[in-house]
């Protein structure tokens, strides 16, 4: 490690970094060790974790959809925020689902579906206590109780997208 100051990226520069790398992770110039490296810089921040997710759960990257182990283990070594993120893009996506679904927008619902499906998957390999206390205030909210309530009211979600999100939570947990 350097003594140089770390230069934290913007949440516009993270989602264009991430990008990049995908591209060259997909094209085999980038390992998955390096990647990983990349990734856990990135991600230390909560600018940078936002725009690594942005881009790597909702575009067209096989990335989340077969997380190589080192980028798992950066992920989970990232901690609590890394948690908190994916917990929340659980909750946003499943809610857009139901949204998609109503306004008959199928393409949308698929996009939707397919970010909810990652962020299961990748709740799944992160370290279980801190994804099980996460999901526990998440899934008390939708309820009506706790810290997300205001999380979830910002949204403007309503009860039925409220019981579409708990589903999601106790998805987690039957994988």
């Amino acid at each position: 490690m350097s003594d140089a100051p770390s230069l934290e990226p913007t949440f516009q520069q993270a989602m264009e970094i991430t990008a990049q790398w995908l591209a060259l992770w997909e094209n085999g110039e980038l390992s998955d060790e390096v990647m990983a490296d990349r990734v856990g810089e990135l991600v230390a921040s909560r600018d940078g974790a936002r725009g690594f997710f942005v881009v790597s759960l909702a575009g067209d990257s096989p990335l989340m959809d077969r997380l190589p182990d080192p980028v798992v283990m950066a992920l989970r070594q990232a901690g609590a925020g890394v948690v908190d993120l994916s917990a929340r893009n659980l909750a946003m996506s499943t809610a857009m689902v139901l949204h998609h679904q109503r306004s008959a927008d199928d393409a949308q619902q698929a996009g939707s579906e397919r970010v909810q499906t990652r962020c299961t998957e990748l709740l799944r390999l992160l370290e279980p206590e801190a994804v099980k206390e996460r999901l526990e205030i998440l899934l008390e909210a939708t309820d009506g109780r706790g810290e997300d309530v205001a999380f979830l009211d910002r949204w403007g979600y309503d009860a039925e997208q409220k019981a579409a999100i708990a589903d999601a939570v106790l998805a987690v947990a039957e994988g």
